[in-house]
Formats: C-alpha cells, sequence, structure tokens
C-alpha cells in the first residue's frame, strides 16, 4: 500500500494529461477549425485530423481506465513522440513547442506510476535479485 497523497498526486497528474489529451483529440474529431488549422499549419493533411484524433481519443480511454493505462500510457507516448519529431522537423522553438509533448508525456507516467501499484512493482529495482 502506498501514501494517500501518492496515489491523490497521481490522479491529479493523471487527469491533466487526459483534460489535456481528450480536449485536442476531440477537438481534432470533431473538426473545429482551430484544430484542423494548428495540425494543417504542422505540415499534415486536413484529411489527417480526424484520424489523428481518434487515435489520440483511444489512447486517452485506455489511459483512462485503470486495467489498460499502462497501454494507454504507451499509446499516447507514441503519439507525443510523433508530436515531438513534427516540431524537430519544423524546427520549432525547443522549450515551448518541441518539449511540449514530453512534459505531458512525463504527467501521463508520473501519474501513472503513483497511482498503479502494478506500475510501480514493474519499475521497482528493489526486487531484482
Amino acid at each position: 500500500m502506498h501514501p494517500t497523497w501518492q496515489r491523490n498526486l497521481g490522479r491529479t497528474l493523471s487527469a491533466i494529461a487526459l483534460l489535456f489529451l481528450a480536449f485536442d483529440g476531440g477537438g481534432k474529431v470533431a473538426g473545429l477549425a482551430p484544430f484542423v488549422e494548428g495540425t494543417t499549419r504542422l505540415g499534415f493533411a486536413a484529411s489527417a485530423v480526424p484520424v489523428i484524433g481518434v487515435l489520440e481519443v483511444a489512447g486517452v480511454l485506455l489511459y483512462a481506465i485503470p486495467a489498460t493505462a499502462p497501454l494507454g500510457a504507451v499509446v499516447l507516448t507514441g503519439h507525443l513522440g510523433g508530436a515531438v519529431a513534427t516540431h524537430v522537423r519544423l524546427g520549432s522553438p525547443l522549450f515551448t513547442h518541441t518539449l511540449f509533448p514530453v512534459y505531458v508525456a512525463a504527467f501521463v507516467w508520473i501519474g501513472l506510476f503513483l497511482r498503479s501499484p502494478r506500475v510501480r512493482a514493474l519499475v521497482s529495482m528493489s526486487e531484482v535479485p
């Protein structure tokens, strides 16, 4: 068992990441103009925006369900890695644009680590003989 503060901090970090990613993915799926314009400005075809949004929302749903949260974290990490690659390709500012997806991924993984005993056990090196 881990302290309540740890679980609550994990849930809070996870919720922040989920809300941001759900908003972003939902806006893309809905085809809202700011989301389509922002994504096409990054070099993607407008027809790719809903597909990117569906994949993002799928990762969010997987992450939101405790039993599939590790799989969701992996899917979201792949999605966010693509965002980093896109910003590197475009030469975007490092700390505000290129690394922003890394910050979100850190919230995803630290949140999951703090709220999930299964993930902590998997990552723990103290149990290795």
